[in-house]
């Protein structure tokens, strides 16, 4: 098999380039639409299972072509029922996904960068740097193989996995729109999420979009000493720089970006730091999420007492702002925000 390496992933070609090839094969032309539909509405990973192709033909296009779909190498089940994966692609980068279903929705967070620059200094990932950015494919694949693995449709995905999404726009973009294709997964532009650490021209770009794509940012603190302290990755991007982004953001679009914030013990949870956050939003049309930081071995920190969570919300409420108090999926298998470094990487791969 590791002859397919240097063949080209089928599903990179266009419907244009499909049609060439099922012509240049002898195939009647309406193959082509075949093809197309197992390829991007079933998304199928193999030849073999087209079966209204020919057997001759599937196998002509085995020795063309092949699916860099990317081989599970650990999954992990939550006592809460979420799943997180590591899966390979055929270059040998790993990155981790999470599977979250709940009464019949399965919500799916995914990696788009395998590890991160930003360099946030809670977060697990960003400890071993950037290995690469992924493609829209490899994106789209980690929502199909959740699919396949709990046998349900994916009814929302967060780009809050690995990476930082806006580090790698054009992708993160095709992919978005390759969920939401009704020749896709046809999943709707609200419930496809993407979260950013704050890049400011992108924020931009992305007001650009014609589709309903929803925004969350990670804030963490809005203080600035405070901020370029846990991020930073995004130092130049300053807040009131950020402020002005996100105010054009909802003007343009008429849509609530949310706000994430992770509160940590005696940095992020003391009375300047809630007074400021509740500066930050109040008048402005937004919705804060209120994470407990999940806790990664050896981290200088520690979590918020759930007083102080709850403290914080109130605060924002009185406010007029929009808060929730997000319980972490799967904080048991490290899977929840924060927490995704490939623990088992080393063991598994040589």
């Amino acid at each position: 098999m590791e002859r397919t390496h240097h063949l080209p992933d089928i599903r990179t070609l266009s419907p244009k380039e499909l049609s060439q090839v099922v012509s240049e094969l002898g195939q009647p032309a309406f193959r082509a639409k075949q093809l197309n539909e197992w390829l991007f509405e079933k998304n199928v990973c193999s030849f073999e299972e087209m079966t209204n192709l020919p057997k001759a033909f599937r196998e002509q296009l085995a020795e063309h072509f092949f699916f860099a779909v990317p081989t599970e190498v650990v999954k992990q089940v939550s006592k809460d029922g979420s799943r997180k994966y590591l899966l390979q692609f055929p270059d040998g980068v790993a990155v981790e996904t999470v599977g979250m279903p709940s009464r019949n929705r399965l919500a799916v967070c995914i990696s788009t960068q395998a590890g991160c620059n930003m360099g946030c200094a809670f977060c697990a990932t960003g400890l071993a740097g950037l290995t690469r950015s992924l493609t829209a494919q490899e994106m789209v694949d980690q929502v199909v193989h959740v699919s396949r693995d709990l046998g349900e449709r994916v009814t929302s995905v967060v780009f809050m996995g690995q990476g930082e999404p806006f580090a790698n726009f054009n992708e993160t973009v095709r992919a978005l729109r390759m969920l939401n294709s009704e020749h896709g997964l046809n999943i709707g532009a609200r419930h496809l999420t993407v979260s950013t650490c704050g890049i400011i021209p992108n924020i931009r770009a992305f007001a650009d979009l014609p589709e309903q794509f929803t925004l969350a940012v990670s804030l963490h603190s809005a203080i600035q000493s405070t901020r370029n302290q846990l991020m930073p990755g995004v130092k130049k991007y300053t807040l009131v720089r950020l402020h002005e982004a996100l105010q054009l953001y909802t003007e343009k679009t008429g849509r609530r970006p949310t706000y994430e914030f992770a509160m940590i013990e005696g940095i992020n949870d003391t009375n300047p730091e809630m007074n400021a956050l509740c500066d930050f939003c109040e008048g402005t049309l937004c919705h804060v999420n209120l994470i407990q930081l999940n806790d990664i071995p050896d981290s200088p920190f520690k979590p918020s007492p759930m007083k102080k969570v709850e403290e914080l919300q109130r605060r924002l409420q009185m406010r007029g702002v929009e808060t929730t108090i997000r319980n972490s999926r799967g904080s048991d298998i490290d899977a929840a925000c924060g927490q995704l470094k490939q623990r088992k990487i080393n063991v598994h791969l040589s």
